[in-house]
């Protein structure tokens, strides 16, 4: 690997976490009644995103659906084996309940994220489309969920309401 790999790999990295830290600033603008501070960080957070996008394109990363499906249940199984009962474990023992539990609900979400998307790595093999549904994400765990949210979310006990169709 060149160092310039490496780069982009960084790069990737840090440009994807800008875009998340500035999506948490423009929500908390948003709290606090700052529309136009908002509307700046959502910006900044779209731009952080074409620069991603293009890192990692340029790394060739991206591949067709089905090698794309399966780099995803890998991602998704190493986190919730391996990854997560880890950093679960961790948090339990320095006392930071708070940790725990986001740890502990992101786990227990990645082994939802892994079947669905074992399930549709099962329909392209089988040359057959996933069935149209909707996709809903609890605003509190990140549980998703396919056709409609739950009255109460299994994961968090969030309401129904909580719960949002992503764009």
């Amino acid at each position: 690997m060149t160092k310039t790999d490496e780069n982009l790999k960084s790069a990737f990295a840090g440009e994807s976490q800008a875009n998340r830290r500035y999506l948490a600033f423009a929500r908390k603008a948003e709290e606090e009644g700052f529309t136009q501070v908002a509307k700046l960080f959502k910006a900044a957070a779209e731009a952080e995103t074409v620069h991603a996008l293009n890192h990692l394109r340029i790394t060739g990363q991206t591949k067709s659906t089905l090698e794309n499906l399966d780099t995803a249940v890998s991602g998704e199984t190493f986190e919730f084996k391996e990854m997560y009962p880890k950093y679960i474990d961790t948090a339990k023992q320095e006392g930071i309940k708070q940790a725990a539990w986001s740890f502990d609900v992101a786990n227990k979400v990645e082994q939802i994220h892994a079947k669905l998307f074992s399930k549709a790595i099962g329909a392209l093999k089988n040359k057959k489309l996933l069935e149209q549904v909707d996709y809903y994400v609890c605003g509190v765990c990140g549980n998703t969920v396919e056709g409609a949210p739950p009255d109460k979310c299994p994961i968090c006990g969030a309401p129904k309401e909580k719960f949002f169709k992503p764009t």
